[in-house]
């Protein structure tokens, strides 16, 4: 039996709660914590997860999941207006984004070709490859909760 458009919602919606629940046990010094010199910090996570939710999911099936007006590089940088607030506020907006494109998608849209940085896929393909990277940096989100709040609800 295939995976269907609801199967792959209900996982993107597990991973956002199970990263959800690991930020709620942060403080805002642990959310900025950078764990060393070239290790990302829960909040460039945050907002690079934010902004490739906007990027891969806005116009899905008629656009690039690439879109020009996307700084990835900037995803890595904390800049004065990234507060927590404003971060949240960018990772709320990205999967809001994927979830009223997901509500839109049906089952015969799984076959149809899409592109992401001008790299052909099928929507099944584009949605494994979106819920994947989600499930990457979920699981860097809970591994940083628990290393900066180890007493923290697992």
């Amino acid at each position: 039996m295939a995976t269907s458009v609801s199967d792959i919602r209900h996982e993107f919606q597990r991973h956002k709660g199970l990263a959800e629940g690991a930020l709620a046990q942060l403080n805002d010094e642990a959310f900025f914590r950078r764990p060393g010199e070239a290790v990302n910090p829960v909040a460039i996570i945050v907002k690079h997860l934010g902004g490739n939710l906007l990027s891969r999911w806005t116009d899905f099936l008629s656009t690039d999941g690439e879109k020009p007006t996307r700084n990835r590089d900037n995803e890595f940088v904390l800049e004065p207006q990234d507060t927590r607030a404003h971060l949240m506020n960018h990772w709320e907006r990205g999967w809001s984004v994927l979830f009223q494109t997901l509500d839109a998608l049906q089952e015969t849209d799984l076959a149809k070709s899409i592109s992401i940085r001008g790299e052909p896929h099928t929507v099944q393909q584009a949605l494994v490859r979106g819920l994947t990277h989600v499930a990457y940096h979920t699981g860097q989100i809970a591994y940083l909760s628990r290393l900066w709040n180890p007493e923290g609800k697992w």
